[in-house]
């Protein structure tokens, strides 16, 4: 007697649509410039001296790269100093942005995601997926499903074959 089982991928046609936020993630690398190193003995900015770094400097390091903009000391850096610095990023760098390294990640997320067109989610079964090589900022979880729940039957977080319940639309 042959006995022949037919594999159903019931994940597959069960209709759901996964989306992997991975994929807006910044593919450029993300570059801090830390004005800690411009402060005499770690505490003052000279006007001078740092005006003088700022002619000197290669900004041409930056090309093709996010800057983020801080200061890792707990000094005073007067406000015209980072503006200064972003005069002669924006001519090489990518973006230019105040903050640390997940800041900037989660700008660049938050722009990405708002630039989605979220109609083509509308009546469907969303799965946000889990789990990654990228590191996925939170704040991009929360933009996306804040987005979607206004027009999707239901979210579920995870993968297709194992999710957990987010969000389902009310009959």
């Amino acid at each position: 007697m042959d006995i022949q089982e037919n594999i159903v991928n019931k994940v597959a046609q069960s209709g759901l649509i996964t989306v992997d936020l991975a994929n807006y993630a910044p593919k450029e690398p993300i570059v801090i410039y830390d004005i800690k190193d411009n402060l005499f003995h770690g505490l003052i900015l000279k006007e001078k001296d740092f005006r003088e770094f700022i002619k000197e400097h290669d900004w041409s390091q930056y090309a093709g790269k996010h800057i983020g903009i801080i200061c890792s000391t707990d000094a005073i850096v007067p406000t015209w100093a980072y503006m200064l610095l972003s005069t002669k990023l924006v001519d090489h760098a990518l973006s230019i942005h105040f903050g640390d390294e997940d800041a900037v990640r989660n700008f660049l997320f938050e722009k990405a995601l708002s630039n989605i067109d979220y109609e083509q989610y509308q009546d469907q079964r969303v799965v946000v997926k889990g789990c990654g090589d990228i590191a996925i900022p939170e704040s991009a979880f929360v933009s996306f499903t804040t987005a979607l729940s206004s027009r999707v039957k239901s979210i579920m977080y995870g993968e297709p074959c194992s999710t957990v319940p987010v969000f389902k639309r009310k009959a």
